[in-house]
């Protein structure tokens, strides 16, 4: 009888099954950052994260842009989509959540092009605050490779965002650890009246947690120079305003790709905290 009630147990309907209901003061933007591995699979980058903010109840828009172009052409795009949604469905304000490259972005247009007064927020997420090895490391390859693999991913980007011209190049110049440490922050100084939070993540090499064999290489070499990291940004790095957190996720598993049983249940639950401290916050 005893074991009769326990697999009955398992079917024990809960009083709530739905997930837990957040609210913002203000709707969330997310930006994608370099590349456009996400974009070939599915709707865009940040389209499962979009969709899991919208589950708890949040409205929530994940637009795409360019995917290879200089942090100043992306960085108009945005600016534009921010200026449609909020006119388009009459909000105030946005709460800006931005991957890697992305939080570079909206750093650049909160600064230099007219948005900061339509932002509550900037949340980054694995942001190459203060540059990546992993860029650097990329630049010095021969001149001859390099060139070769820009003009692929020029020719993927043109093709799968004709509306703005590609520079894989030129963008991941602006990725590296002086260009960002020497020009870009001194010139980007965080503005105010707009809260700055930050995540940065860490898994393979000097943790607990797996990662992806084929991100073994660069995740050994970006902690030789910098710590730890998700396999293309550190957690160094990765740290600007106030940080949150750093959670066990890689850079790809953040945008739900390359999952595993292990990543699931932490995706899930990270994504969920994101908005959980922006509600806290009164965002």
């Amino acid at each position: 009888m005893a074991d009769r009630s326990n697999i009955l147990k398992r079917f024990e309907l809960k009083e709530y099954p739905q997930p837990e209901l957040l609210k913002l003061k203000y709707p969330v933007f997310l930006c994608h950052g370099y590349g456009a591995i996400g974009s070939v699979i599915k709707s865009g980058p940040l389209h499962d994260p979009c969709m899991k903010i919208r589950e708890h109840g949040v409205v929530a828009i994940a637009p795409n842009i360019v995917p290879y172009a200089r942090i100043e052409t992306r960085a108009e795009n945005w600016v534009k989509l921010i200026h449609d949604f909020c006119e388009d469905h009459n909000y105030e304000k946005v709460n800006v959540v931005a991957h890697s490259m992305g939080g570079l972005d909206i750093r650049c247009a909160l600064s230099k092009m007219d948005v900061a007064h339509k932002v509550e927020s900037l949340t980054t997420i694995a942001t190459p605050h203060h540059g990546s090895s992993l860029a650097d490391l990329v630049l010095k390859a021969p001149e001859l490779l390099t060139e070769k693999l820009s003009l692929v991913f020029d020719w993927f980007g043109n093709n799968v965002f004709p509306k703005t011209k590609s520079d894989a190049l030129g963008s991941l110049e602006q990725l590296s650890c002086s260009y960002v440490k020497e020009v870009f922050n001194p010139g980007h100084p965080n503005v105010e009246d707009v809260a700055y939070y930050s995540y940065s993540a860490a898994v393979g090499k000097g943790t607990e947690y797996s990662i992806n064999p084929v991100l073994k290489f660069q995740n050994s070499q970006i902690f030789e120079k910098e710590g730890g990291n998700d396999a293309f940004v550190s957690i160094e790095s990765a740290k600007w305003g106030t940080h949150q957190e750093s959670v066990p996720l890689s850079h790809l598993a953040q945008m739900h790709l390359q999952m595993n049983k292990e990543s699931k249940k932490i995706y899930e639950q990270f994504w969920m905290n994101v908005i959980k401290r922006l509600a806290e916050n009164g965002h």
